[in-house]
């Protein structure tokens, strides 16, 4: 009985086979193309709405710290005669830069590039005016797991730039002229901001990225590089008229503390934005932002007080911006302690670059951005390759080092090239724009002040 059922099974088993040899080959292979089609699915890059979302955020936050944040804070340090200058100077800047951005600048800092010369320090017109990006592309970020639509990342990244050519201005604030600021800002935005973006943010391939450099969000890239152009500025366009022989003295203080709050805030779209999905990489970043800034507010009070008896409101709302500054690059590497003790560093050496840098620099920065952007950024930048070792609780080295002492040489090499490439690019530039247009307005239209004499209108009436 038993050998019949075997028997029997073998029967049924063989029927089956014939049959399925008589049915069409497609038939057979449908169910194995099926699979094979869903596991391709699988692996293409998934598009999560919430870091969509979460990103778009952030590119409001930026827009937030230029228009109005930088505006209101910049305005409220010049002269009544002069705000209207400023806050046109940059609305204008950043306008124009966000056009360049999407006519030539995101090819430039992310479209093609290469291993090597010249693809480890410029990018290609690969995507010129935005040619191949559509609402099906996605960007390459080089991070792990990330896939964001492209118009998202193009969008994000040109309100960084937007923002970097506008803290120049600062710098040569109530004497230089409009057309002059806007033919310097294409001028450096192309040559110098455009080059150091792509050697640090292009992945693998871009030149200090592929040594382990560290710049989270902008140290080297947004603020030393436009502190070192406004340093150049200061010097090109000469002082003020009647600086050093009589009080020049901010106009609205409650205006630069608005502007202040207004950078905090939007601030943590620069810093946490920048991880680029909705994580906790993003709340790292966001937590540090908040507490490095905190500690350099009040070091910065601290310093004031016991050097010249009282805290000031202006020196607070300074302090916020040294925190933001100085945490940018490391905010998303290293601990919560560790950007406390950043702030807190940045904080109290940027009352020194305000006060005793500035007179050894001997150049009239009007309102300071090489001595809270430039030095800022350059106390950051460096104390990322201290602050990032786990041993200190950070989250880890750059690629390729293994100590701290790897690590600083790394990101002093990167402030190095910062400093030199900007600064030289600045002074070339300045120099053409001067033969072009001129940099300075007449004494007379000086002293009347820009509002009127280079927009006619005045902020305030009499």
């Amino acid at each position: 009985m038993k050998t019949h059922a075997i028997k029997s099974r073998s029967r049924e088993r063989s029927l089956r086979t014939l049959a399925l040899g008589a049915l069409p080959l497609a038939a057979v292979l449908a169910p194995i193309a099926a699979r094979a089609q869903d596991a391709a699915a699988a692996a293409e890059p998934v598009v999560d709405k919430g870091d969509v979302a979460w990103m778009l955020t952030s590119t409001l936050l930026v827009l937030l710290m230029t228009v109005p944040g930088l505006a209101l804070f910049y305005g409220g340090l010049v002269r009544s005669k002069n705000v209207l200058s400023v806050l046109m100077q940059v609305l204008a800047v950043f306008s124009l830069i966000v056009l360049l951005w999407v006519a030539y600048g995101y090819s430039l800092a992310f479209g093609g590039g290469s291993a090597g010369f010249p693809g480890a320090f410029i990018g290609t017109f690969d995507k010129l005016f935005l040619a191949g990006v559509n609402k099906d592309t996605l960007a390459a970020t080089f991070t792990a797991g990330v896939s964001l639509p492209e118009y998202v990342f193009v969008a994000f990244q040109s309100t960084f730039a937007g923002i970097t050519g506008a803290l120049i201005v600062g710098a040569f604030a109530e004497r230089i002229k409009f057309s002059a600021v806007l033919l310097f800002s294409a001028l450096w935005f192309t040559f110098a901001y455009l080059p150091i973006a792509h050697m640090v943010w292009y992945g693998p391939d871009g030149y200090l990225f592929a040594k382990g450099a560290i710049d989270f969000a902008g140290g080297t890239v947004v603020h030393i590089n436009a502190g070192v152009a406004g340093l150049v500025g200061a010097y090109f366009v000469g002082k003020r008229v009647g600086y050093g022989r009589e009080a020049i003295k901010p106009h609205n203080v409650t205006f630069t503390m608005i502007g202040a709050s207004l950078l905090w805030v939007g601030w943590f779209g620069f810093n946490a934005g920048s991880n680029l999905e909705a994580n906790a990489g993003a709340a790292l970043a966001f937590l540090n932002t908040l507490l490095a800034t905190a500690a350099a507010a009040l070091a910065w009070s601290l310093v004031e007080a016991v050097m010249k008896g009282k805290p000031s409101m202006l020196g607070g709302a300074s302090g916020v911006v040294a925190g933001l500054v100085a945490i940018t690059p490391a905010c998303g590497t290293v601990g919560p302690m560790g950007a406390i003790a950043i702030g807190a560093i940045a904080g109290a050496l940027c009352v020194w670059g305000v006060h005793g840098l500035k007179r050894l620099l001997r150049a009239d920065d009007a309102l300071d951005v090489f001595g809270v952007h430039g030095l800022g950024g350059i106390i950051g930048a460096l104390l990322t390759g201290v602050f990032s070792s786990p041993s200190l609780g950070g989250f880890g080295l750059g690629a390729g080092n293994d100590s701290i002492a790897a690590q600083l040489g790394v990101q002093a090499l990167s402030v190095g090239i910062t400093v030199l490439w900007s600064g030289l690019v600045s002074v070339l530039a300045f120099g053409f724009v001067k033969l072009v247009v001129g940099l300075r307005v007449a004494e007379e239209s000086e002293r009347e002040g820009l509002d009127i004499t280079s927009h006619g209108e005045t902020a305030y009436e009499n």
